[in-house]
C-alpha cells in the first residue's frame, strides 16, 4: 500500500479489569508496521475497579477514554464517537495483534469495492502449545470462526474487525442494550445495507483459549442470552426457540469424527474428556434458552397476578447484566 494513500486508522479496545493482558495488547499495537503518524489506539475503560491509566500512559499511540455505563458495545460506541480515523479497527484487551495487523487489515478493507466490514483471522494460544486441554480445544473449534461467520452468518466478531467510520454513520452504532451478540446484530445491518463483507486471513490476532469448563459455561450462557434477545421478536418465536434448543441437543456425532481425524493427541481419555465437555456445553446452552423462555413468558403470566397488590410507585431493582 502506498503510504500517500494510507488512511488514518483508529483502533478501539474496550477493557474491564484486565491490565496485564491489556499491556501485552498495547505493546503489540505500539510496534505495528503501519506508519506511527497514521494511527491511534483508543482504550475505553468500562468501569475497571482500578484505573488502567498507568498502563495506557506508557504507550505513545494510546489514549484512554472512560465509559462508566456497563457493556462492551457501549464502550465501543464511545470509541467510535471519539475516533479521528476514517478507518476503524476493533480488537479486545486480551488479544495480541500480529505486527502487520493494521497494515494487512486496512489494505484488505481498501481493496474490496463497497466494503463495509472485514473480519480478520483469529488464532488461538494455549497454556501448553503442544497439547491444548479439552476445554481449550472446544474453544478453538466453536468460537471466533471468522471465515464461517462471514460466509454463512454475515458478521465478524469484534475481536478482529476493520470497517469505515462512514459505515456506522450509515447503519448506526452497536446496539448498546446487548451484552453479547452486538457484533452479529450490527454485521447483519451492514449486510442488509448492501455493503460487501470479506475475510482477511493475513490480518491476524492471537486470542487465549478458554481453559476451563467454568469459563466455557460463562461464555455459552452469554451467547445463549444473545441468541434469545436477537430472536425474541420474530414471528412464532416459541417455535423458533424450540428449533434452537433441539439443535443444541442433537447428538454431536459429526464432531466426534472431526476430533478423530484431527492432528491432536489421539489418546482415548483425551477424546472422551472433549466429548464429555461437548455434550455438557450443549446441555448448558439448551438449558439457558429454556430458562429464559420460562422466566419471561411463564413468569410474566404469574407476575400479572402477583403485581396487582404491589404499589406501582415502588422502585424495582434493575436486573443484572
Amino acid at each position: 500500500m502506498n503510504q500517500q494513500t494510507q488512511p488514518f486508522v483508529s483502533t478501539i479496545i474496550p477493557v474491564l479489569n484486565d491490565p496485564q493482558r491489556l499491556q501485552l495488547c498495547l505493546e503489540a499495537l505500539e510496534n505495528q508496521t503501519y506508519p506511527k503518524h497514521l494511527y491511534e489506539v483508543l482504550v475505553i475503560d468500562n468501569g475497571s475497579d482500578e484505573s488502567i491509566e498507568p498502563v495506557v500512559r506508557h504507550f505513545k499511540q494510546a489514549k484512554m477514554l472512560l465509559e462508566p455505563s456497563p457493556g462492551s458495545y457501549t464502550a465501543r460506541n464511545k470509541g467510535i464517537l471519539h475516533a479521528k480515523g476514517e478507518v476503524l479497527a476493533f480488537t479486545d484487551a486480551d488479544c495480541i495483534p500480529q505486527s502487520d495487523w493494521l497494515e494487512k487489515g486496512t489494505a484488505h478493507l481498501l481493496g474490496v469495492p463497497n466494503c463495509g466490514l472485514v473480519g480478520g483471522n483469529v488464532l488461538f494460544s494455549f497454556k501448553n502449545p503442544h497439547r491444548p486441554n479439552a476445554a481449550e480445544l472446544y474453544d478453538q473449534f466453536f468460537f471466533l470462526q471468522q471465515e464461517y461467520y462471514l460466509k454463512y452468518e454475515q458478521f465478524a466478531a469484534t475481536a478482529n474487525v476493520f470497517t469505515y467510520k462512514q459505515v456506522f454513520k450509515q447503519v448506526g452504532l452497536f446496539n448498546s442494550m446487548l451484552k453479547s451478540g452486538g457484533d452479529r446484530e450490527w454485521g447483519k445491518r451492514v449486510f442488509a445495507a448492501g455493503y460487501a463483507q470479506s475475510y482477511a486471513a493475513d490480518a491476524a490476532i492471537c486470542h487465549p483459549a478458554r481453559d476451563s469448563v467454568q469459563k466455557l459455561q460463562k461464555k455459552v450462557r452469554r451467547v445463549a442470552r444473545a441468541t434469545y434477545d436477537l430472536n425474541r421478536h420474530r414471528p412464532n418465536f416459541p417455535l423458533v426457540l424450540l428449533k434452537f434448543i433441539l439443535s443444541d441437543l442433537k447428538p454431536p456425532l459429526r464432531i466426534w469424527f472431526k476430533i478423530g481425524n484431527n492432528n491432536r493427541p489421539n489418546d482415548l481419555p483425551y477424546k472422551l474428556e472433549f466429548m464429555t465437555i461437548l455434550m455438557w456445553i450443549k446441555l448448558v446452552k439448551a438449558g439457558e434458552k429454556s430458562r429464559l423462555f420460562i422466566s419471561e413468558f411463564m413468569g410474566e403470566a404469574i407476575g400479572i397476578k402477583l403485581s396487582r397488590p404491589v404499589n406501582s410507585n415502588r422502585s424495582q431493582p434493575r436486573e443484572n447484566a
